[in-house]
């Protein structure tokens, strides 16, 4: 069995390894997840396998050792016992990319990441009896932590980091990434019958990865991985592997998946962005001699507050801008604000917003059912989730009155302005 970590966002590892567990792997019961990291063993098909197939973790490591370095020749030679040579070519670019340490007699990551560098192009030179790497082939990371004094040493098996699933050519400004909206979604509970509206779609990305997960699609289909330049990769199983999880793909779901968004141009985007997920799709699915289309996320451009829920229940997950994507607080708090008409327009809706806005709470008028800290990539956000039974709060003077509905917009099962 293979020792594996999983990266994520700090405050989705419960989930991560849920999805770790359907996968047929086993979590770690000698490591505890640490934040942002989770520990898990598995087969040779797990190094594949949890790369194209897990949808909300960062990457995907292999753990190469782990060991005890109090000074820096215990860590050269714990370094060095790995035998490196199995894992990369003579032409490989090895880079040490990231350190981290906590609680460590070795604190200083330059000189730990210089160190552990200088071990593995000594033991790869000692191994192929060569003085000098050309370092001319394809590059491969390698991460290590240190907490307490205990060395982790991974290689990263993902390469580009797997919230670029490939659908998306254009993000738009300030995207949520593709693993943040897919853990917003299991945070939710949100299950594929249910309608789900994101209501600021921005780049589509909640609404595609919610059809991504409706239809049982591994978001990895459509991209390669670091795996896949090393010596240990296995092409045919891989080739297998991906037939198997094609296989899976569901097409007999009714899913109602819609956005909007004030900006024509991002519907624009998030459609482009939807259709390329889904295309990605429809060439796994050929694999498996299946010409099924799966329909896409239904998006239009329209003001949040023209919209009115054309379901008795359903829920709505949103990344509404906040300070720094707007540049101004005021502004955030004003939009804020104005979105408490939908908890008038959506009754017996549950409603998820994400922001890094502290005075959310305060500015919407409504104290969530649950509060979850989420934090990916260097900004601290807070998933508000509202189940229905919230009351507004009673000195509210600032709710904005409901707009009135509009009775333009297109017809024939898509987009009303009064009824999406």
């Amino acid at each position: 069995m293979n020792n594996l970590v999983a990266l994520c966002a700090v405050g989705a590892e419960k989930i991560l390894g849920n999805e770790i567990k359907t996968l047929g792997c086993r979590l770690d019961p000698s490591r505890p997840n640490l934040p942002g990291r989770v520990f898990f063993t598995g087969d040779d098909d797990a190094l594949f396998r949890a790369n194209l197939c897990l949808r909300t973790a960062d990457r995907v490591y292999l753990r190469m050792a782990f060991f005890r370095a109090e000074d820096f020749d215990q860590l050269f030679d714990g370094v060095y016992a790995v035998p490196w040579q199995d894992f990369f070519r003579k032409d490989t670019r090895v880079v040490v990319d990231k350190v981290r340490t906590f609680k460590s007699k070795l604190n200083s990551e330059h000189a730990v990441q210089g160190i552990c560098l200088k071990a593995i192009y000594k033991k790869l030179g000692d191994v192929w009896r060569m003085s000098t790497l050309p370092e001319s082939g394809e590059r491969c990371d390698v991460r290590v932590y240190i907490d307490e004094n205990d060395v982790s040493v991974l290689l990263d098996l993902s390469g580009l980091p797997l919230h670029k699933r490939g659908y998306r050519t254009d993000g738009g400004m300030a995207p949520l990434r593709e693993t943040t909206a897919a853990a917003l979604l299991q945070m939710m509970m949100w299950r594929r019958r249910t309608p789900l509206h994101d209501p600021f779609s921005g780049s589509g990305t909640i609404a595609i990865e919610a059809a991504l997960y409706a239809f049982n699609v591994a978001p990895g289909f459509g991209r390669r991985f670091a795996l896949e330049n090393m010596p240990i990769f296995n092409p045919s199983r891989a080739r297998e592997i991906r037939i198997e999880e094609a296989s899976k793909i569901r097409t007999d779901v009714e899913v109602r998946i819609t956005g909007t968004d004030v900006d024509p141009g991002a519907v624009q985007r998030a459609t482009s962005n939807a259709e390329h997920a889904l295309v990605m799709a429809g060439r796994a699915l050929q694999m498996v001699g299946s010409d099924a289309h799966l329909p896409r996320p239904d998006f239009a451009v329209s003001s949040f507050s023209d919209i009115r829920a054309p379901y008795d229940d359903g829920i709505i997950i949103c990344n509404p801008p906040y300070g720094e994507r707007l540049g101004d607080e005021a502004q955030a708090a004003e939009l804020y604000r104005s979105m408490s008409s939908i908890f008038d327009d959506f009754p017996g809706w549950k409603v998820g917003v994400i922001t890094a806005h502290s005075r959310f709470q305060e500015c919407i008028g409504r104290y969530a059912s649950a509060l979850k800290s989420i934090k990916s990539g260097n900004l601290d956000t807070t998933f508000y989730i509202y189940d229905g039974t919230e009351k507004p709060r009673p000195a509210d003077g600032n709710r904005r009155p409901r707009a009135r509905a509009s009775s333009s917009g297109t017809r024939g099962g898509k987009f009303r302005k009064d009824e999406f």
